[in-house]
């Protein structure tokens, strides 16, 4: 009872025993009363709380298993070059990386938020921490990869050719990613660093505040090699469009007719390879913009002795949506619509070089043209029937004006 007294807040002390006694049982007599009206409430607001957050977890995984599901049997019914060619075995590499991290790593959220003592198992917290390490990894490592492949198709086509860069090739590449990402990102289960429940607890990932030095390195080194993945993207990107745009400037610059020109663009702008331009820089922006905060956070964490656990968590959302948005760009740059797209604007451009503004024909001598920059056709036309003798017919000029110079 004098537990119960000195533990209620801001209540002045009472010397009192027997009537802090009495109050005490009339509370339980009341509580008792109605105990069936009290206990339902909470129990109704946990749940409806409970049911409301986790909405979100359940639509984000749907969302991505089936949209990385749609985007691997998009990829796999293409044509046969397009399987074969080692950038698209790249990006379906990256769907299937996508689908496993939704379907490995949010069932654990969701489990967490139907109780909240799944996370709180240390091998539970370390494998999904493993996840989180490792699938954010993966990604930016296959999407400078394929701008890495662009880069050499583009820039260096004898390396290309003389490396073989393949479908077995890439596929090859991708398992490299696989295993020396997997071996990295288990290192904190080896015991050079710890992952730990955040405080939000409904993730887990290394313990990027410690003061322990072996840690403290080991998230500098994740940071690091997540901060070059993406330099390393940014760069081979501006060099294929750089290198793209160089190459239409020299071919409109040489001295050629205007149909080798235009048949020189086309086959350097088809649609294969603009269509895979477009893929690259699309998911090149969008996997940055995802991967970028929680690299950020990295660092702050680190280096910074403010803590910022909304700002976290925030950073590890946004990483979340990445592999929602990332099939969406398979699906919907399909080389079909590309090539409806370049239909038009070709079908445009041809509409208005081929139909100019028709001047006015000479109607006394259609074959002759006039010089803009010496006089107008509305001036030549008034001059040449103002001032021309009687004697000169007005008939098809098929010959040069006998009478030009009296004109």
């Amino acid at each position: 009872m004098h537990y119960q007294i000195h533990n209620r807040p801001n209540e002045s002390p009472l010397t009192n025993n027997s009537l802090w006694v009495h109050v005490d049982m009339d509370n339980q007599n009341f509580t008792r009363g109605s105990g069936s009206t009290n206990e339902k409430l909470p129990q109704q607001s946990r749940a409806l709380g409970v049911g409301t957050v986790i909405d979100l977890p359940i639509l984000m995984f749907a969302g991505g298993a089936i949209g990385n599901l749609i985007a691997i049997i998009v990829l796999s019914v293409s044509r046969q070059e397009r399987k074969s060619s080692a950038f698209y075995t790249l990006v379906r590499g990256l769907a299937v990386t996508d689908l496993l991290g939704t379907c490995l790593a949010s069932p654990l959220t969701i489990a967490n938020y139907l109780d909240q003592q799944v996370l709180m198992d240390r091998h539970a917290c370390q494998f999904h921490s493993f996840l989180l390490l490792f699938f954010g990894l993966a990604g930016l490592s296959i999407i400078c990869a394929m701008a890495a492949e662009r880069y050499l198709a583009i820039c260096c086509p004898y390396t290309y050719e003389r490396w073989g860069v393949n479908r077995r090739f890439a596929q090859k590449f991708l398992l490299f990613i696989y295993i020396s990402h997997i071996f990295f990102c288990c290192l904190p289960m080896m015991g050079m660093a710890s992952s730990e429940l955040q405080p939000s607890g409904t993730w887990c990932f290394i313990d990027w505040r410690t003061q322990k030095p072996l840690a403290a390195a080991y998230s500098v080194l994740y940071g690091a090699v997540s901060v070059l993945l993406i330099l390393g993207t940014i760069v081979l990107n501006l060099a294929v469009c750089g290198a793209l745009l160089l190459m239409r400037q020299r071919t409109v610059r040489r001295p050629v007719t205007r149909g080798s020109v235009r048949q020189r663009w086309r086959a350097l702008s088809s649609a294969a390879e603009t269509q895979m331009i477009a893929v690259l820089v699309t998911t090149s922006a969008v996997v940055l913009a995802c991967s970028a905060p929680l690299v950020v956070r990295v660092f702050a964490n680190c280096f910074m002795t403010n803590q910022e656990h909304e700002a976290d968590l925030a950073a590890i959302r946004i990483a979340s949506v990445n592999p929602i948005l990332d099939p969406w760009i398979y699906i919907l740059l399909r080389r079909s619509l590309f090539r409806r797209l370049l239909s038009l604007s070709r079908r445009g451009s041809s509409i208005r070089s081929s139909s100019p503004p028709t001047p006015k024909r000479n109607f006394v001598c259609p074959e002759l043209k006039t010089d803009h920059h010496v006089f107008t056709q509305p001036m030549f036309s008034t001059n040449v029937i103002t001032h021309l003798p009687a004697t000169v017919e007005l008939t098809p000029c098929n010959t040069d004006l006998k009478h030009r110079g009296q004109v």
